[in-house]
């Protein structure tokens, strides 16, 4: 049976799971007019929304799969470059903070 909005109670119960799931997403610095979590909000409210669907944001805020498919020491730190995944984390951090890095040491390639 339908409520006045037109969806089912099955379906409105996933979509306050969504937009659960919607407000506890991290903002991303880097894409101020493009969030996931607008995205998320917005389909809360779509008729067709699936168990499956809200499963999967949950997953995905949860890092599910890094959790059970865990990278291993080689990956992360590759004996070619090891520091590089550091270095991007790093890069990231600074960024978002608006600290960038000199011309020379780009142009250099240092670190």
């Amino acid at each position: 049976m339908a409520d006045r909005s037109g969806r089912a109670p099955a379906t409105e119960r996933l979509g306050r799971q969504l937009g659960a799931i919607a407000n506890t997403w991290v903002k991303d610095p880097f894409r101020p007019n493009l969030q996931l979590q607008n995205f998320l909000q917005s389909l809360s409210t779509h008729p067709k929304l699936t168990p499956q669907a809200v499963q999967a944001a949950r997953a995905l805020r949860d890092n599910e799969m890094q959790k059970k498919y865990p990278l291993a020491g080689r990956t992360l730190k590759p004996a070619s470059m090891p520091h590089h995944y550091d270095r991007l984390v790093e890069g990231f951090q600074k960024s978002a903070q608006g600290i960038g890095r000199p011309w020379w040491k780009v142009f250099f390639g240092v670190w």
